[in-house]
């Protein structure tokens, strides 16, 4: 006999976000499961950003409901919030005068955690750099991959149940792109965390996601796996997507 099934890690229930005359959010509904990688996909202006932040508070709704781990999110502190939630923005976010080591510790020496410096290590073990190389090195010495993987480290290095990812692979040349792609699906498996990933890449979305979340002007057009969105798309945008990008539906 099974249990109870678990509540997701994240629900997006029914949220709208207005800026101005802007609709960013329309009633949007998304799920996202212990343990999965769910990529919202949708040209700029979509709602992408604007959903992600608001999993971690950085964007309030305005209507609708925002769950963690089965907690309403406008009952829970923002700062505890984010710093129980690890955040890679879109340009990394790195401190610019803080050596590589002491940006991965943030978040755990603002957590009071005893054991900051091995936790950077570990994280930073983890996304490829050798910390007897890179941990005293300034951000400006680092190449834009480099930069990459720190904040990732430092996104990581609380050891956080769940990551959110802000086209955080975009900027980066195509093989770096690829590089860094790889280590994070390689760290995805290897702890297990709960992510929600946002690109404008159907190729990333189809290569990193669990579940992809195509998003049009603040509605969400489908939600499916990458082989039911493949196979079936739900509407003429979604199937208009696909073809841009190049995507077949074998």
């Amino acid at each position: 006999m099974t249990g109870p099934a678990l509540p997701p890690a994240l629900r997006a229930a029914q949220v709208s976000k207005r800026y101005g005359p802007v609709q960013a959010l329309d009633e949007v509904s998304v799920d996202v499961g212990r343990g999965e990688c769910v990529v919202l996909v949708g040209e700029s202006g979509s709602g992408k950003t604007t959903l992600l932040r608001c999993f971690n508070r950085l964007i309030d709704p305005d209507t609708g409901n925002i769950m963690i781990e089965n907690a309403n999110a406008a009952g829970l502190d923002p700062i505890a919030l984010r710093r129980r939630i690890g955040y890679v923005p879109q340009d990394g976010g790195l401190l610019p005068h803080w050596p590589v080591r002491r940006n991965v510790e943030l978040v755990p020496w603002l957590r009071g955690v005893a054991n900051a410096g091995e936790l950077a290590t570990r994280a930073l073990e983890l996304v490829g750099l050798e910390p007897a190389r890179f941990a005293q090195r300034w951000p400006r010495e680092l190449s834009g991959g480099q930069r990459q993987r720190v904040a990732v480290a430092r996104a990581l290095a609380a050891k956080p149940d769940i990551v959110l990812l802000d086209e955080p692979f975009g900027a980066l040349d195509a093989i770096t792109r690829v590089e860094l792609q790889s280590t994070f699906a390689r760290i995805r498996r290897e702890l297990g965390v709960t992510t929600v990933l946002v690109t404008h890449d159907l190729h990333e979305a189809f290569d990193l996601g669990d579940r992809i979340v195509v998003l049009r002007q603040g509605r969400v057009e489908q939600d499916a796996s990458a082989k039911d969105l493949r196979a079936d798309p739900a509407t003429e945008y979604v199937r208009e997507l696909l073809l841009r990008a190049r995507i077949s539906s074998q």
